[in-house]
């Protein structure tokens, strides 16, 4: 029996490590308090910790304690083994990404396809046939294509941020540029604050980079202030990852006087800023940027074209310090010699330059406004209704009937073809079970609306 009892300790803390909540030089629970959450004497934490010492997993520091060694560790296991499949950061872009074509998917991040600008590409295209042979052979320049950095600055310094072209970099995504900032900045066992709810793919490149992930709520405002205070004094957090402009997937704008708040508190406790900025053209108007009240001393902006031109067409950039930059181009050219192909960059300046792409959106944020209003009284007869009504883009976060839980509901809509996005996929913590995302450009087909109601009847039967 103590034998069995030792072996549970032993694959708790295996457990830990191959999930990453315990990286190399993190200290192992006392033998007391891991006895007690383990139900067990502290012998046996002992002869465990013993064990796992004699493997080369941890290793103990006389009157300190036992630590995490990083020698043996398993193979990172990015999605942490868990038990619920539906709530796992790559769910949704699984189901979505590998989608039959009559799949329905109102949970997935991008606008359909006849939204899209097809148009403006296609004539950008015609366009690059034309150039020179050099774009369609060559590498790009280590920063990416110049007229873009141009054409970004150009409108950067409209929202009042003066940005030189050499401080920005363009690279093949906005995931790119988290991955690029985190290995920049971050070693591993570092702790990251992101909200929660978030955009479940900080989570997954966080685990990646063996981060240590710790949240704080986010509300109609922006992030709980209060609890923004506690985690920055307590946990000493490197880098803070956010969106502020209609942020994913709650929708809400940060507010001017929460702004000013978390740039004082990120000052004192030397805390970096990665604003994710993907969404800021699905705004009606501006709300408050970090970036620009900061002026890049320690917010970072990042962004791309996916969501408002072509999610084929991969482009993004980084706008940060200038020595920032010179060390991000490095990074770029050591995992992946050199940014975004030349041929993506050039099509998107073209269509950035051109009158087309301000009609474009003027459009989208139009039939936006129809598709949230439209979504939300398809939902209300089902007892769901938005936390809040966005001011722009196309999500509606969604709080669903008390008893209902939006993983189980995910995993019966999608064997009737229906892809949803359950709330827990966006919470590190776990506490978003009675919400789902849905994305109102993907939810026109009336067929949603059936599944979801036979699902919510099936598990409350």
């Amino acid at each position: 029996m103590h034998a069995t009892r030792t072996g549970e300790v032993m694959a708790a803390i295996r457990a830990k490590l191959t999930s990453r909540a315990l990286v190399t030089g993190d200290r192992l629970p006392s033998i007391r308090r891991f006895a007690a959450t383990m139900g067990v004497a502290p012998s046996t934490v002992v002869e465990a910790y013993d064990r796992l010492a004699g493997e080369g997993l941890i290793r103990s520091r006389r009157g300190s304690g036992f630590y995490v060694t990083g020698t043996g560790l398993p193979p990172m296991a990015l999605a942490g083994a868990p038990s619920d499949r539906a709530v796992d950061p790559f769910w949704v872009s699984r189901q979505s990404l590998d989608a039959d074509p009559a799949t329905l998917k109102p949970g997935c991040g991008w606008l359909p396809a006849d939204w899209m600008p097809h148009g403006a590409l296609r004539r950008g295209f015609r366009a690059l046939a034309r150039a020179g042979d050099a774009i369609l052979t060559d590498y790009g320049q280590t920063r990416g294509s110049l007229a873009l950095r141009r054409l970004l600055a150009g409108r950067f310094a409209g929202e009042g941020l003066d940005v030189a072209p050499e401080q920005l970099l363009l690279v093949t995504s906005g995931t790119q540029a988290i991955d690029l900032i985190c290995r920049f900045l971050l070693r591993a066992g570092d702790t990251v604050l992101v909200d929660d709810p978030c955009y479940f793919n900080f989570q997954a490149l966080l685990r990646a980079h063996q981060a240590r992930v710790v949240t704080v709520p986010y509300t109609q405002s922006g992030p709980d202030l209060d609890a923004f205070a506690a985690v920055l004094r307590e946990e000493r957090p490197r880098l803070y990852i956010t969106n502020s402009a209609l942020h994913n997937p709650t929708g809400a704008t940060l507010a001017a006087r929460t702004a000013h708040h978390l740039l004082t508190m990120a000052a004192a406790h030397d805390l970096t800023i990665v604003e994710d900025d993907i969404f800021a053209d699905f705004e009606p108007e501006p709300s408050p940027r970090l970036a620009v009240l900061d002026g890049l001393h320690r917010v970072v902006r990042i962004g791309s074209f996916s969501k408002t031109l072509s999610a084929s067409i991969r482009c993004g950039y980084i706008a940060a310090r200038a020595e920032w930059v010179e060390g991000l181009v490095d990074l770029q050219i050591a995992t992946g010699f050199g940014g975004p192909s030349p041929v993506a960059a050039e099509v998107i300046a073209g269509v950035l330059s051109g009158g087309s792409y301000r009609r474009h959106m003027d459009d989208l944020r139009q039939r936006l406004t129809r598709a949230r209003r439209e979504t939300a009284r398809r939902l209300e007869p089902l007892g769901i209704r938005p936390w809040l009504m966005p001011r722009g883009g196309f999500y509606l976060w969604c709080q669903l009937p008390e008893g209902q839980d939006s993983a189980t509901l995910a995993r019966a809509a999608v064997t009737e073809g229906v892809v949803l996005a359950p709330g827990n996929v966006f919470s590190a913590s776990g506490s978003a079970s009675g919400f789902l995302r849905f994305n109102v450009a993907q939810a026109a087909d009336p067929r949603i609306y059936k599944v979801l109601e036979g699902a919510m009847t099936t598990s409350q039967a």
